[in-house]
Protein backbone atom coordinates (compact mmCIF):
# COMPACT_ATOMS: atom_id res chain seq x y z
CA UNK A 1 0.00 0.00 0.00
CA UNK A 2 1.23 3.26 -0.79
CA UNK A 3 2.36 5.64 2.14
CA UNK A 4 0.29 9.08 2.64
CA UNK A 5 2.34 12.01 0.75
CA UNK A 6 4.39 14.38 3.02
CA UNK A 7 4.07 17.04 0.29
CA UNK A 8 1.53 17.99 -1.71
CA UNK A 9 1.79 20.65 -4.50
CA UNK A 10 -1.28 21.82 -5.70
CA UNK A 11 -2.57 23.90 -8.42
CA UNK A 12 0.39 25.53 -8.44
CA UNK A 13 0.56 28.67 -10.81
CA UNK A 14 3.52 30.87 -12.14
CA UNK A 15 3.35 33.98 -14.53
CA UNK A 16 5.99 36.24 -15.63
CA UNK A 17 5.24 39.43 -17.93
CA UNK A 18 4.30 37.72 -21.34
CA UNK A 19 5.45 34.29 -20.26
CA UNK A 20 2.80 31.34 -18.15
CA UNK A 21 5.84 28.85 -16.46
CA UNK A 22 3.32 26.93 -14.80
CA UNK A 23 -0.25 26.51 -14.68
CA UNK A 24 -2.60 24.27 -12.43
CA UNK A 25 0.14 22.05 -11.81
CA UNK A 26 -0.69 19.11 -9.04
CA UNK A 27 2.18 16.68 -7.59
CA UNK A 28 2.13 14.53 -4.03
CA UNK A 29 5.43 12.98 -3.05
CA UNK A 30 5.08 9.84 -0.48
CA UNK A 31 7.58 9.16 2.05
CA UNK A 32 10.43 6.65 0.07
CA UNK A 33 9.15 7.35 -3.11
CA UNK A 34 11.30 8.05 -6.31
CA UNK A 35 9.49 10.29 -8.52
CA UNK A 36 11.04 10.82 -11.84
CA UNK A 37 10.18 14.04 -13.66
CA UNK A 38 10.31 14.32 -17.59
CA UNK A 39 10.02 17.20 -19.56
CA UNK A 40 11.89 18.89 -22.55
CA UNK A 41 13.77 22.20 -21.84
CA UNK A 42 11.39 24.69 -21.19
CA UNK A 43 8.79 22.46 -19.87
CA UNK A 44 8.47 24.45 -16.43
CA UNK A 45 10.60 21.60 -14.29
CA UNK A 46 12.88 24.24 -12.89
CA UNK A 47 10.44 26.67 -11.90
CA UNK A 48 8.60 24.06 -10.18
CA UNK A 49 11.39 23.00 -8.74
CA UNK A 50 12.04 26.83 -7.59
CA UNK A 51 9.20 26.61 -6.03
CA UNK A 52 9.58 23.87 -3.79
CA UNK A 53 13.33 25.05 -2.96
CA UNK A 54 11.54 28.78 -1.92
CA UNK A 55 13.39 30.66 -4.41
CA UNK A 56 10.16 31.65 -6.25
CA UNK A 57 6.87 32.57 -4.72
CA UNK A 58 4.13 30.92 -7.32
CA UNK A 59 1.06 33.39 -8.20
CA UNK A 60 -2.00 30.63 -7.39
CA UNK A 61 -1.82 27.15 -5.35
CA UNK A 62 -0.51 25.76 -2.02
CA UNK A 63 1.99 23.55 -1.07
CA UNK A 64 1.07 21.12 1.73
CA UNK A 65 3.95 19.46 4.47
CA UNK A 66 3.20 17.43 6.55
CA UNK A 67 -0.66 18.51 6.39
CA UNK A 68 0.30 22.73 7.12
CA UNK A 69 -0.54 24.28 4.42
CA UNK A 70 1.61 27.21 2.32
CA UNK A 71 0.82 29.83 -0.05
CA UNK A 72 4.96 30.12 -0.44
CA UNK A 73 7.80 28.98 0.94
CA UNK A 74 11.41 30.40 1.70
CA UNK A 75 14.60 28.98 1.48
CA UNK A 76 14.40 28.60 5.08
CA UNK A 77 11.47 27.01 5.06
CA UNK A 78 12.24 24.79 2.51
CA UNK A 79 15.53 23.64 4.41
CA UNK A 80 13.85 23.38 7.57
CA UNK A 81 11.16 21.07 5.88
CA UNK A 82 14.15 18.63 4.65
CA UNK A 83 14.21 19.47 1.07
CA UNK A 84 17.71 19.18 -0.56
CA UNK A 85 19.10 20.11 -4.44
CA UNK A 86 21.48 18.50 -6.30
CA UNK A 87 21.41 21.04 -8.86
CA UNK A 88 23.25 20.32 -12.53
CA UNK A 89 25.04 23.30 -12.46
CA UNK A 90 27.56 22.95 -9.89
CA UNK A 91 28.01 25.01 -7.02
CA UNK A 92 31.50 24.91 -5.15
CA UNK A 93 34.18 26.43 -3.73
CA UNK A 94 37.52 25.61 -5.16
CA UNK A 95 39.70 27.43 -3.00
CA UNK A 96 38.58 25.21 0.04
CA UNK A 97 38.75 21.40 0.80
CA UNK A 98 36.14 18.88 -0.36
CA UNK A 99 34.72 19.13 4.03
CA UNK A 100 34.24 22.26 4.20
CA UNK A 101 32.11 22.56 0.77
CA UNK A 102 29.67 19.98 1.88
CA UNK A 103 29.35 21.90 5.43
CA UNK A 104 29.56 25.40 4.00
CA UNK A 105 28.02 27.42 6.75
CA UNK A 106 27.07 24.69 9.08
CA UNK A 107 31.02 23.90 10.08
CA UNK A 108 31.59 22.67 14.00
CA UNK A 109 33.33 25.25 15.75
CA UNK A 110 35.96 24.90 18.60
CA UNK A 111 34.98 26.11 22.07
CA UNK A 112 37.21 29.19 23.17
CA UNK A 113 36.83 33.25 22.00
CA UNK A 114 37.87 32.43 18.66
CA UNK A 115 35.38 29.99 17.67
CA UNK A 116 37.48 28.31 14.98
CA UNK A 117 36.27 25.55 12.65
CA UNK A 118 37.28 22.01 14.14
CA UNK A 119 38.90 20.17 11.62
CA UNK A 120 39.31 16.88 13.20
CA UNK A 121 35.03 16.52 13.89
CA UNK A 122 34.66 18.19 10.17
CA UNK A 123 36.12 15.76 8.39
CA UNK A 124 34.95 12.78 10.72
CA UNK A 125 31.36 13.94 9.74
CA UNK A 126 32.40 14.05 5.75
CA UNK A 127 33.81 10.73 5.98
CA UNK A 128 30.95 8.31 5.69
CA UNK A 129 29.55 10.46 3.58
CA UNK A 130 31.57 10.09 0.78
CA UNK A 131 32.21 6.19 1.77
CA UNK A 132 28.35 5.93 1.12
CA UNK A 133 29.22 7.25 -2.33
CA UNK A 134 31.95 5.05 -2.70
CA UNK A 135 34.40 8.13 -4.06
CA UNK A 136 38.01 8.01 -4.59
CA UNK A 137 38.72 11.26 -3.01
CA UNK A 138 38.94 12.31 0.71
CA UNK A 139 37.60 14.72 3.26
CA UNK A 140 40.86 16.68 2.92
CA UNK A 141 40.80 16.92 -1.08
CA UNK A 142 40.70 20.71 -2.83
CA UNK A 143 37.74 20.88 -4.97
CA UNK A 144 40.09 22.53 -7.47
CA UNK A 145 41.55 18.90 -7.70
CA UNK A 146 38.88 17.31 -8.53
CA UNK A 147 37.03 16.45 -12.54
CA UNK A 148 33.71 17.73 -13.03
CA UNK A 149 32.32 14.28 -12.21
CA UNK A 150 33.95 14.03 -8.52
CA UNK A 151 32.46 17.69 -8.35
CA UNK A 152 28.87 16.13 -8.50
CA UNK A 153 29.41 13.45 -5.99
CA UNK A 154 30.22 16.31 -3.88
CA UNK A 155 27.10 18.11 -4.02
CA UNK A 156 25.24 15.09 -3.90
CA UNK A 157 27.19 14.43 -0.59
CA UNK A 158 26.20 17.86 0.42
CA UNK A 159 22.76 17.12 0.04
CA UNK A 160 23.04 13.83 1.54
CA UNK A 161 24.68 15.95 4.95
CA UNK A 162 21.41 17.64 5.01
CA UNK A 163 19.69 14.64 6.78
CA UNK A 164 17.10 15.49 3.81
CA UNK A 165 13.41 13.90 3.71
CA UNK A 166 13.50 15.02 0.08
CA UNK A 167 16.45 15.24 -2.44
CA UNK A 168 15.69 16.80 -5.64
CA UNK A 169 18.01 15.79 -8.15
CA UNK A 170 18.42 18.22 -11.41
CA UNK A 171 20.70 15.77 -14.03
CA UNK A 172 22.75 14.29 -11.36
CA UNK A 173 24.38 11.74 -13.94
CA UNK A 174 25.30 14.64 -16.78
CA UNK A 175 28.91 14.50 -15.92
CA UNK A 176 29.08 11.17 -14.52
CA UNK A 177 30.67 8.18 -15.84
CA UNK A 178 29.06 4.48 -16.21
CA UNK A 179 30.14 2.90 -13.32
CA UNK A 180 29.44 6.18 -11.16
CA UNK A 181 25.95 6.43 -12.94
CA UNK A 182 25.14 3.08 -11.43
CA UNK A 183 26.69 3.44 -7.98
CA UNK A 184 24.49 7.23 -8.11
CA UNK A 185 21.19 5.01 -8.34
CA UNK A 186 22.34 2.55 -6.13
CA UNK A 187 22.56 5.60 -3.41
CA UNK A 188 19.24 6.20 -4.80
CA UNK A 189 17.96 3.40 -3.75
CA UNK A 190 19.51 2.99 -0.51
CA UNK A 191 17.79 6.60 0.06
CA UNK A 192 14.14 4.86 -0.76
CA UNK A 193 15.26 2.20 1.62
CA UNK A 194 15.74 4.45 4.55
CA UNK A 195 12.40 6.32 3.64
CA UNK A 196 14.13 9.48 1.86
CA UNK A 197 11.95 10.68 -1.34
CA UNK A 198 13.60 11.45 -4.31
CA UNK A 199 12.56 13.58 -7.21
CA UNK A 200 14.89 12.67 -10.09
CA UNK A 201 14.93 14.82 -13.00
CA UNK A 202 17.04 13.80 -16.04
CA UNK A 203 16.71 13.47 -19.84
CA UNK A 204 18.48 10.03 -19.60
CA UNK A 205 15.34 8.08 -19.59
CA UNK A 206 17.12 4.63 -19.07
CA UNK A 207 18.03 6.04 -15.72
CA UNK A 208 14.26 7.48 -14.83
CA UNK A 209 13.20 3.59 -15.81
CA UNK A 210 15.47 2.00 -13.75
CA UNK A 211 15.21 4.16 -10.34
CA UNK A 212 11.69 5.23 -10.31
CA UNK A 213 8.45 4.71 -8.69
CA UNK A 214 6.28 6.63 -10.76
CA UNK A 215 7.06 9.20 -13.65
CA UNK A 216 5.52 12.44 -14.26
CA UNK A 217 5.39 14.83 -17.25
CA UNK A 218 5.29 18.69 -17.38
CA UNK A 219 4.49 20.15 -20.71
CA UNK A 220 4.16 24.02 -21.46
CA UNK A 221 3.55 23.71 -17.25
CA UNK A 222 1.20 21.53 -17.26
CA UNK A 223 1.25 18.24 -15.93
CA UNK A 224 0.48 16.03 -18.77
CA UNK A 225 0.04 12.69 -17.96
CA UNK A 226 1.99 10.23 -15.23
CA UNK A 227 2.90 6.64 -15.62
CA UNK A 228 3.07 4.16 -13.09
CA UNK A 229 6.08 1.71 -12.40
CA UNK A 230 4.95 -1.13 -14.62
CA UNK A 231 4.19 1.65 -17.69
CA UNK A 232 7.79 3.46 -17.96
CA UNK A 233 8.64 3.17 -20.74
CA UNK A 234 11.14 4.59 -22.88
CA UNK A 235 8.57 5.18 -25.78
CA UNK A 236 5.79 6.01 -23.70
CA UNK A 237 8.34 8.63 -21.45
CA UNK A 238 8.81 10.19 -24.80
CA UNK A 239 4.93 10.40 -26.21
CA UNK A 240 4.72 12.63 -23.19
CA UNK A 241 7.12 14.70 -23.24
CA UNK A 242 6.49 15.51 -27.01
CA UNK A 243 3.52 14.21 -27.81
CA UNK A 244 4.35 12.34 -30.27
CA UNK A 245 6.55 9.07 -31.57
CA UNK A 246 10.17 9.91 -32.07
CA UNK A 247 12.22 8.35 -34.84
CA UNK A 248 14.97 6.20 -34.64
CA UNK A 249 18.48 7.91 -33.38
CA UNK A 250 20.09 6.72 -36.36
CA UNK A 251 19.70 8.67 -39.88
CA UNK A 252 21.80 6.78 -42.58
CA UNK A 253 24.65 8.38 -44.36
CA UNK A 254 23.63 10.18 -48.09
CA UNK A 255 27.38 10.24 -49.16
CA UNK A 256 30.10 8.06 -49.25
CA UNK A 257 33.09 8.80 -46.79
CA UNK A 258 36.46 10.42 -48.23
CA UNK A 259 39.66 11.70 -46.50
CA UNK A 260 39.34 14.33 -44.05
CA UNK A 261 41.32 14.61 -41.04
CA UNK A 262 43.87 12.15 -40.94
CA UNK A 263 45.82 11.76 -37.16
CA UNK A 264 48.99 9.57 -36.65
CA UNK A 265 50.63 9.08 -33.82
CA UNK A 266 49.44 12.02 -31.67
CA UNK A 267 50.59 12.85 -27.70
CA UNK A 268 48.98 14.63 -25.95
CA UNK A 269 49.53 16.33 -22.17
CA UNK A 270 47.22 14.12 -20.81
CA UNK A 271 48.95 11.27 -21.66
CA UNK A 272 52.50 12.08 -23.14
CA UNK A 273 53.65 8.46 -23.19
CA UNK A 274 50.67 7.01 -25.69
CA UNK A 275 50.01 7.86 -29.06
CA UNK A 276 46.44 8.64 -31.05
CA UNK A 277 45.77 7.62 -34.26
CA UNK A 278 42.54 7.31 -36.11
CA UNK A 279 40.87 8.76 -39.40
CA UNK A 280 37.98 11.25 -38.76
CA UNK A 281 36.24 10.93 -42.44
CA UNK A 282 34.37 13.70 -44.17
CA UNK A 283 30.81 12.02 -44.44
CA UNK A 284 30.85 10.54 -41.35
CA UNK A 285 30.07 10.86 -37.98
CA UNK A 286 32.61 9.58 -36.18
CA UNK A 287 31.48 8.62 -32.12
CA UNK A 288 34.26 8.50 -29.50
CA UNK A 289 33.58 6.90 -26.41
CA UNK A 290 35.04 5.81 -23.72
CA UNK A 291 35.41 6.27 -20.24
CA UNK A 292 35.62 9.88 -17.94
CA UNK A 293 39.53 10.20 -17.69
CA UNK A 294 40.14 8.34 -20.95
CA UNK A 295 41.95 11.07 -23.02
CA UNK A 296 38.55 11.70 -24.97
CA UNK A 297 38.55 15.82 -24.14
CA UNK A 298 41.70 16.38 -24.28
CA UNK A 299 42.28 14.83 -27.88
CA UNK A 300 39.72 17.43 -28.24
CA UNK A 301 42.02 20.20 -26.64
CA UNK A 302 44.73 19.21 -28.57
CA UNK A 303 43.37 18.97 -32.01
CA UNK A 304 41.68 22.51 -31.42
CA UNK A 305 44.62 24.22 -30.39
CA UNK A 306 44.40 24.46 -26.46
CA UNK A 307 46.81 22.04 -25.55
CA UNK A 308 49.88 21.48 -27.72
CA UNK A 309 50.53 18.59 -29.64
CA UNK A 310 53.85 16.65 -28.01
CA UNK A 311 54.42 14.55 -30.44
CA UNK A 312 52.89 12.90 -34.11
CA UNK A 313 50.93 14.46 -36.89
CA UNK A 314 47.60 15.77 -38.10
CA UNK A 315 46.79 16.43 -41.74
CA UNK A 316 43.89 17.61 -43.52
CA UNK A 317 42.67 17.44 -46.44
CA UNK A 318 46.00 15.88 -47.66
CA UNK A 319 48.09 18.44 -46.27
CA UNK A 320 50.22 18.45 -42.44
CA UNK A 321 48.78 21.15 -40.54
CA UNK A 322 50.54 22.47 -37.30
CA UNK A 323 48.06 23.67 -35.03
CA UNK A 324 49.53 25.47 -32.34
CA UNK A 325 46.45 27.73 -31.19
CA UNK A 326 42.66 27.71 -31.32
CA UNK A 327 43.11 30.40 -34.37
CA UNK A 328 45.41 27.97 -36.17
CA UNK A 329 42.98 25.41 -35.59
CA UNK A 330 39.95 27.96 -37.25
CA UNK A 331 41.72 29.49 -39.55
CA UNK A 332 42.26 25.51 -41.01
CA UNK A 333 38.45 25.24 -40.54
CA UNK A 334 39.10 22.90 -37.26
CA UNK A 335 35.96 24.13 -34.71
CA UNK A 336 35.22 22.62 -31.17
CA UNK A 337 31.76 22.35 -29.69
CA UNK A 338 33.07 22.11 -25.97
CA UNK A 339 31.53 19.85 -23.72
CA UNK A 340 30.52 22.51 -21.17
CA UNK A 341 29.05 25.21 -23.30
CA UNK A 342 28.26 27.57 -20.75
CA UNK A 343 31.25 28.37 -19.76
CA UNK A 344 33.64 27.56 -22.80
CA UNK A 345 31.59 27.78 -26.02
CA UNK A 346 29.25 30.51 -25.21
CA UNK A 347 29.29 34.45 -24.02
CA UNK A 348 26.23 33.81 -21.96
CA UNK A 349 25.11 37.80 -21.24
CA UNK A 350 25.89 39.17 -24.84
CA UNK A 351 22.95 38.72 -27.37
CA UNK A 352 22.51 35.21 -30.07
CA UNK A 353 24.04 37.79 -32.92
CA UNK A 354 27.32 38.90 -30.97
CA UNK A 355 27.85 34.92 -30.16
CA UNK A 356 27.26 34.25 -33.91
CA UNK A 357 29.52 36.32 -35.18
CA UNK A 358 32.18 36.17 -32.31
CA UNK A 359 34.87 33.97 -33.93
CA UNK A 360 35.68 35.68 -37.33
CA UNK A 361 34.55 38.91 -36.58
CA UNK A 362 37.12 39.76 -38.78
CA UNK A 363 34.27 39.16 -41.70
CA UNK A 364 31.99 41.61 -40.09
CA UNK A 365 34.42 44.37 -39.51
CA UNK A 366 35.65 47.67 -41.96
CA UNK A 367 38.92 49.84 -40.36
CA UNK A 368 38.18 47.66 -37.40
CA UNK A 369 34.31 48.54 -37.09
CA UNK A 370 31.64 46.20 -36.71
CA UNK A 371 29.31 46.41 -39.64
CA UNK A 372 26.16 45.58 -37.78
CA UNK A 373 24.35 45.11 -40.56
CA UNK A 374 26.17 42.41 -42.01
CA UNK A 375 26.78 40.86 -38.33
CA UNK A 376 22.89 40.45 -38.21
CA UNK A 377 22.58 39.28 -41.01
CA UNK A 378 24.32 36.47 -41.19
CA UNK A 379 22.97 35.72 -37.49
CA UNK A 380 19.32 35.91 -38.59
CA UNK A 381 20.45 33.45 -41.27
CA UNK A 382 21.51 30.69 -39.14
CA UNK A 383 18.66 31.46 -36.77
CA UNK A 384 16.17 30.22 -39.11
CA UNK A 385 18.70 27.43 -40.55
CA UNK A 386 19.08 25.66 -37.27
CA UNK A 387 15.61 26.78 -36.15
CA UNK A 388 16.93 28.80 -33.18
CA UNK A 389 13.77 29.12 -30.94
CA UNK A 390 13.90 32.97 -29.66
CA UNK A 391 12.37 36.19 -30.02
CA UNK A 392 14.95 37.98 -32.03
CA UNK A 393 18.95 37.82 -32.48
CA UNK A 394 19.12 40.42 -29.59
CA UNK A 395 18.16 38.76 -27.18
CA UNK A 396 20.96 37.07 -24.23
CA UNK A 397 22.07 33.93 -24.84
CA UNK A 398 21.22 32.91 -21.32
CA UNK A 399 17.67 33.36 -21.54
CA UNK A 400 17.67 30.19 -23.99
CA UNK A 401 17.15 26.80 -23.24
CA UNK A 402 20.00 23.88 -23.61
CA UNK A 403 19.15 23.23 -26.83
CA UNK A 404 18.84 26.33 -28.05
CA UNK A 405 22.24 27.24 -26.52
CA UNK A 406 23.88 24.66 -28.16
CA UNK A 407 22.50 25.39 -31.57
CA UNK A 408 24.33 28.98 -31.23
CA UNK A 409 27.25 27.15 -30.38
CA UNK A 410 27.11 25.29 -33.81
CA UNK A 411 25.74 28.68 -35.55
CA UNK A 412 29.35 30.10 -34.42
CA UNK A 413 30.94 27.66 -36.67
CA UNK A 414 28.83 26.93 -39.22
CA UNK A 415 29.33 30.45 -40.15
CA UNK A 416 32.71 29.78 -41.35
CA UNK A 417 33.08 27.07 -43.76
CA UNK A 418 33.68 23.78 -41.19
CA UNK A 419 35.92 21.16 -42.43
CA UNK A 420 35.98 19.23 -39.42
CA UNK A 421 33.70 20.10 -36.02
CA UNK A 422 34.90 18.27 -33.02
CA UNK A 423 31.54 18.16 -30.55
CA UNK A 424 32.19 17.03 -26.93
CA UNK A 425 29.62 15.65 -25.42
CA UNK A 426 26.96 17.26 -27.65
CA UNK A 427 23.56 16.82 -26.23
CA UNK A 428 24.37 16.95 -22.52
CA UNK A 429 21.74 18.51 -20.57
CA UNK A 430 19.52 18.47 -23.48
CA UNK A 431 15.82 17.23 -23.58
CA UNK A 432 14.97 14.22 -26.37
CA UNK A 433 13.04 16.56 -28.54
CA UNK A 434 16.00 19.14 -28.82
CA UNK A 435 17.98 15.96 -29.26
CA UNK A 436 16.68 14.73 -32.03
CA UNK A 437 17.16 18.00 -34.16
CA UNK A 438 21.15 18.27 -32.96
CA UNK A 439 21.23 14.55 -34.41
CA UNK A 440 19.34 15.94 -37.69
CA UNK A 441 22.34 18.91 -38.12
CA UNK A 442 24.85 16.63 -37.10
CA UNK A 443 23.53 14.21 -39.91
CA UNK A 444 23.40 17.24 -42.48
CA UNK A 445 26.66 18.58 -41.76
CA UNK A 446 28.79 15.17 -42.73
CA UNK A 447 26.27 14.83 -45.38
CA UNK A 448 27.71 17.82 -46.96
CA UNK A 449 31.30 16.69 -46.01
CA UNK A 450 32.01 18.06 -42.99
CA UNK A 451 34.23 15.53 -40.91
CA UNK A 452 32.69 14.91 -37.71
CA UNK A 453 33.67 13.10 -34.26
CA UNK A 454 31.43 12.96 -31.62
CA UNK A 455 32.65 12.16 -28.59
CA UNK A 456 29.57 11.40 -26.07
CA UNK A 457 29.51 9.37 -22.81
CA UNK A 458 25.83 8.61 -23.24
CA UNK A 459 26.05 5.17 -24.56
CA UNK A 460 22.46 4.85 -26.47
CA UNK A 461 23.78 8.18 -28.32
CA UNK A 462 26.68 6.55 -29.45
CA UNK A 463 25.15 3.62 -30.61
CA UNK A 464 22.26 5.41 -32.34
CA UNK A 465 24.31 8.07 -34.13
CA UNK A 466 27.52 7.22 -35.35
CA UNK A 467 28.66 5.59 -38.37
CA UNK A 468 31.69 3.99 -36.90
CA UNK A 469 32.89 4.30 -32.97
CA UNK A 470 36.23 4.39 -31.83
CA UNK A 471 37.13 3.78 -28.47
CA UNK A 472 39.61 4.51 -25.78
CA UNK A 473 41.43 3.35 -22.90
CA UNK A 474 44.05 5.34 -21.23
CA UNK A 475 45.25 8.01 -24.04
CA UNK A 476 45.47 5.70 -26.82
CA UNK A 477 42.51 3.65 -28.97
CA UNK A 478 41.65 0.39 -28.07
CA UNK A 479 39.56 -0.62 -31.32
CA UNK A 480 37.17 0.53 -33.52
CA UNK A 481 33.57 -0.63 -34.10
CA UNK A 482 31.74 -0.81 -37.46
CA UNK A 483 27.80 -0.56 -37.02
CA UNK A 484 27.19 -4.32 -37.34
CA UNK A 485 29.59 -4.49 -33.99
CA UNK A 486 27.64 -1.98 -31.90
CA UNK A 487 26.69 -3.54 -29.04
CA UNK A 488 27.03 -1.71 -25.28
CA UNK A 489 29.04 -4.77 -24.29
CA UNK A 490 31.71 -4.16 -27.00
CA UNK A 491 32.16 -0.39 -26.46
CA UNK A 492 32.61 -1.62 -22.60
CA UNK A 493 35.11 -4.12 -23.22
CA UNK A 494 37.31 -1.77 -25.27
CA UNK A 495 36.69 0.97 -22.77
CA UNK A 496 38.28 -0.75 -20.13
CA UNK A 497 40.89 -2.20 -22.32
CA UNK A 498 40.02 -5.36 -23.33
CA UNK A 499 40.12 -6.72 -26.88
CA UNK A 500 37.07 -8.07 -28.43
CA UNK A 501 36.39 -11.97 -29.17
CA UNK A 502 36.95 -12.71 -32.90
Amino acid sequence: MQAAPFLELRNIGKTYPGVTALAGVGLAVARGEVVGLIGENGAGKSTLMKVLGGVVAPNTGTIVIDGVEHQALSVTQSMAAGIAFVHQELNLFDNLDVAANIFIGREPLQGGPLRLVDRARLHGMVEPLLRRLNVDFGPETPVAELSIAQRQMVEIAKALSLDARLIIMDEPTSSLTLSETERLLSVVAELKAQDVSVIYITHRLGEIKACADRVVCLRDGRMVGTLAKDEITHGAMIRLMIGRDLKSLYIPPKVRPSEGCVIRDLRTAAFPDRTVSLDIRRGEILGLAGLIGSGRTSLARTLFGIDPALGGEIRLDGENVRIRSPRDAIRRGIYLAPEDRKRSGLVLDMPIRENVTLAGLGAYARWWLVRRGAEAEAAERERRRLGIKAPSIDVPVITLSGGNQQKVVLAKWLSMRPKLIVFDEPTRGIDVGAKSEIYELLRDLADNRVAILMISSDMEEVIGVSDRIAVMHEGTISGFLERHQFSERNVLELAVGHRLAA
